[in-house]
């Protein structure tokens, strides 16, 4: 009988347990939808473009599109020396077809990225090769261009049989391609993006510093303030919060310019005699980046010093403790969380930015943005623009990784 009852109610269980879970799937379902439009949008929006950003960083095929012939003779081509005449046939025939279309500047452009000065003569010889009827190809391109009879144009090209490259990466590191293909150091006349990317690296940590130099007391100001009066205050820190970057950043042009308040302040003052430079320059920039950046740091230290009991310090006074001792080994290592998230979220904002260097800055303070803005906007070099970004995308990864393995990411607070 216990048996047949047993039976009996895993019988009458199985429908109930397929009830709940009909009624679990219908809700994952239904909390599925509701979130699908952010999902939708965050691929759209924020996923996709920088995957094609990464894709592009690595990714141009160029000759291997403009130029078909000459990538399919090159193929048999060992790379010793020049090429035979069939590789300088497959190329007049590619120079008479972009003469023609009308694409012998896309391929000078890119021949012109590795070897500069080479655009015209590509679009120079894509005419002249339009009026020759027949071969020896060879000798009359080489005599129609010098480019022609050099190794490393040919190295080159034979990179460009691929679609995947890694100029643009190498280029943004400061490394190039030798006429061998070898991967040698870029001329000390073009080796410019290390010092880019050291600048911004320098600039950001400097605005980190001073940001929680300013931040902290402030911070711990309103943390110990009556309601009243830090309710009053924290409107004043949140207030630069509903004016756009770009205001703030013109405010701090007319501040520090040559005869602006902050000099003319000054010489009244008789603090100093004549105009001291304060704008255009790495002064300037940080300045203007940490005022911009102060809440952002400050508020994620505030909101951590709020969840500080008092009582931890009162127990350490009480047994003996200094106030600064009970300060400094009582209180501060338990706004190290709040420390943490404030710096991190001004030295990744930092590294992006792009409008305060822009305008208070120096020619020699503009950071990697200004390169990647540069090249996307004037040069229309997507290659050399996706690069870079990829780079400064990478570091942030990385320094996010390093951080969650040294402090710990579960011990940011963000309020």
């Amino acid at each position: 009988m216990a048996t047949i009852a047993a039976h009996t109610g895993n019988l009458e269980d199985v429908p109930l347990r397929l009830k709940l879970r009909r009624v679990e799937r219908r809700q994952k379902l239904k909390a599925f939808i509701l979130v699908l439009p952010l999902l939708l949008f965050v691929l759209t929006t924020f996923v996709l473009p920088i995957g094609r950003m990464m894709f592009n960083a690595v990714h141009d095929n160029t000759l291997l599109k403009l130029m078909p012939r000459t990538m399919r003779a090159l193929d048999a081509w060992d790379g010793s020396d020049l090429p035979g005449e069939a590789v300088y046939a497959a190329l007049a025939g590619d120079l008479k077809e972009s003469s023609a279309q009308r694409t012998a500047s896309v391929i000078g452009k890119r021949i012109n990225y590795e070897l500069p000065g080479s655009l015209s003569e590509v679009i120079s010889s894509a005419r002249k090769v339009s009026k020759l009827s027949d071969g020896p190809y060879r000798e009359a391109l080489i005599e129609t261009s010098p480019l022609w009879g050099q190794h490393g144009v040919w190295s080159l090209l034979k990179r460009g049989t691929s679609a995947y490259t890694g100029y643009y990466l190498l280029r943004s590191v400061d490394y190039q391609y030798s006429p061998d293909s070898r991967i040698v150091a870029s001329p000390p006349e073009n080796a410019i993006f290390r010092d880019v990317f050291l600048r911004t690296l320098g600039i950001s940590i400097a605005v980190s510093v001073v940001t929680l130099l300013l931040g902290f007391p402030v911070a711990y100001l309103l943390a110990t303030l009556p309601r009243k009066s830090s309710n009053l205050l924290m409107i004043l820190v949140v207030l630069p919060f509903w004016t756009s970057v770009l205001v703030r950043t013109t405010a701090w042009v007319v501040l520090l310019q040559q005869h602006g308040v902050v000099n003319d302040t000054l010489m009244a003052l008789h603090v100093i005699s004549q105009p001291a430079e304060l704008i255009y320059n790495r002064i300037g920039t940080i300045v203007a980046m940490s005022h911009i950046q102060l809440p952002v740091t400050l508020l994620p230290i505030y909101s951590v010093m709020k969840t500080i009991s008092p009582i931890y310090v009162r127990a350490a006074r009480s047994l003996g403790a200094g106030p600064f001792y009970a300060f400094w080994k009582v209180y501060f290592p338990q706004t190290l969380p709040g420390i943490a998230a404030g710096c991190l979220l001004t030295f990744i904002l930092c590294l992006g930015y792009y409008i305060t260097p822009a305008l208070v800055g120096g020619p020699a303070d503009q950071m990697v943005s200004s390169f990647v803005a540069h090249y996307t906007n004037e040069e229309l070099n997507w290659g050399m623009a996706s690069a870079l970004g990829a780079i400064l995308l990478t570091a942030t990864l990385l320094l996010y990784y390093f951080f969650n393995k040294l402090v710990g990411v579960d011990r940011i607070k963000m309020g």
